[in-house]
């Protein structure tokens, strides 16, 4: 059978940056085909002239066999074409009806909105392709993974056949992961087409049929997953050999820097999140926090880090009472923080990449002088943190929120190891960077903690806990179910305590 599309050597220039260079890729009927590389690569860009949003330099998209021009995203719905973002396009006031039918509204009597024939084919979408969303519900309310299901849903309810998914497990557990998983093989065995836009070596290693590999927006080849490995695909994305373990010695603990006692923190609709958590992280080691998403880690961090009040309890760095300080206090007493949502608490997506890169220490010399800032300094400091963390951007002026979900997550750690810190406290840490940038990532923090740096590190990624961790504390519906040596757990251990089977406990059937 011919290929459902086709893309012929796709050129996209930007100022500075060519992003793609002569790209051709195909998609096959019922295929998924995987776009692999690195932040920066090229993948989102080259995807984006194929929806519309950008108009190629060069080259030619057919669709079934005819050229097209796709000058807009409505030209790319009309040829069946959908797309889910990275970041949601969805209203949170809104249900999932409403956002599903925006920009084709159902009408009944040629004036009003036909929400219940709306909803009635949301439910008939959603039964049909196992995707279970209440079509009443407000967004605001969903879990993430739903939100995406939604998006899903938006783009089927337009009759789209092909469908392209912008690294769409970026900011789901594993858990929805593989939900999700079940939902794309339920679609091409309906007769849909994906393509499935990633960084994840294991994801297109489960998941794909076909995988093409991007890097500096050049195709550096196409290859199955029976004919590949791991280790291959990962050299391909960067350039040279990727270590894909951790290489670290044994840890030097010392005395504790964060002591977390009887802590009690309610969550936004005003339910206890965290009951009686204890624990502490002793400088050179790191204790890493595993748990299903929503057991209490994210109000933990961030009562940590002066974003939320703790309603019990004690919080101490390096012996001082820093419960409910603000986050300036506590950026002060040497607190480095890699939040898990980095658009929200991490930078001002306004800001050039120069000012977030300074945003804990922008009032402080070198930067400032009383109150006058030193662009010179900032402008010095920022071009060498680019460097020094790979951070791809055409310019240190452009706003961050140009960049990458990738790139954005490295200005952060660019921003938050480039100063003196005692604790470091990072939740999702390596969330949308490639192979390349976690290798790195993962060998800064080992380097951190030799240094004599605690590290809290929260991460729904099972493997990079078990790594990176000296000890691992298990979150279970709001508590610490234990705290146990890294080198003496498995990953059976861990799933039970995530499951909330506590120790001693047997396995109910």
């Amino acid at each position: 059978m011919p290929p459902v599309l086709e893309l012929r050597d796709i050129t996209k220039q930007f100022p500075g940056v060519l992003a793609n260079d002569h790209i051709s890729l195909t998609l096959n009927p019922g295929e998924i085909h995987a776009l692999l590389g690195e932040n920066g690569a090229g993948k989102t860009t080259l995807m984006n002239v194929l929806y519309g949003l950008y108009t190629p330099d060069e080259g030619r998209i057919a669709v079934r066999g005819e050229d097209v021009e796709i000058r807009s995203p409505g030209d790319a719905i009309q040829r069946g074409i959908g797309m889910v973002h990275q970041h949601f396009m969805l209203v949170p006031p809104l249900t999932v009806t409403e956002n599903v039918m925006l920009g084709e509204e159902a009408i009944k009597q040629g004036i009003f909105l036909d929400r219940a024939a709306a909803a009635k084919r949301v439910r008939s979408i959603s039964a049909q392709y196992g995707l279970e969303v209440d079509p009443d519900a407000l967004i605001q309310d969903l879990p993430v993974g739903v939100q995406q299901r939604v998006e899903i849903i938006k783009i089927l309810y337009r009759k789209a056949d092909i469908l392209i998914l912008d690294e769409p497990t970026a900011v789901l557990t594993p858990q929805e992961v593989e939900d999700l998983f079940l939902v794309i093989r339920s679609l091409v065995a309906q007769g849909n087409s994906v393509i499935f836009i990633t960084h994840k070596l294991k994801e297109v290693m489960t998941l794909a049929d076909r995988i093409t590999v991007l890097r500096n927006g050049r195709v550096v080849g196409t290859t199955l997953p029976q004919e590949t490995s791991e280790e291959e695909l990962a050299t391909m994305m960067v350039g040279h050999e990727v270590k894909l373990t951790i290489d670290k010695d044994a840890a030097r603990p010392g005395s504790p820097v964060l002591e977390v006692e009887h802590l009690h923190v309610m969550d936004d609709r005003g339910n206890v999140a965290v009951r009686d958590v204890s624990f502490s992280v002793r400088a050179g080691e790191i204790l890493g926090i595993a748990g299903v998403q929503g057991n209490g880690q994210t109000e933990v961090v961030e009562a940590l880090t002066g974003l939320r009040k703790s309603i019990s309890g004690e919080v101490r760095i390096l012996g001082r009472d820093l419960t409910n300080a603000s986050p300036r206090r506590i950026i002060e007493a040497g607190v480095a923080h890699v939040p898990e949502d980095r658009q929200r608490d991490g930078l001002v997506l306004s800001y050039p990449v120069a000012d977030n890169l300074v945003l804990c220490t922008y009032y402080l010399r070198p930067f400032a002088t009383g109150i006058v800032m030193h662009e010179d300094s900032i402008v010095e400091s920022a071009e060498e943190r680019v460097e020094a963390f790979d951070i791809r951007t055409p310019s240190i002026f452009v706003p961050t929120a140009n960049l990458s979900g990738g790139n954005q997550q490295k200005v952060i750690v660019a921003r938050e190891f480039s100063r003196p810190i005692k604790l470091l406290i990072a939740s999702q840490p390596t969330r949308g960077l490639d192979v390349g940038s976690i290798e790195y990532i993962h060998q800064r923090f080992i380097e951190k903690r030799d240094e004599g740096c605690a590290v809290l590190l929260v991460s729904p990624e099972l493997d990079e806990v078990m790594q990176l961790s000296d000890r691992i504390a298990v979150m279970y519906e709001g508590e610490v179910v234990d705290i146990l040596p890294a080198d003496q757990v498995t990953k059976a251990q861990l799933g039970l305590l995530m499951a909330g089977v506590r120790p001693g406990e047997e396995v109910r059937e």
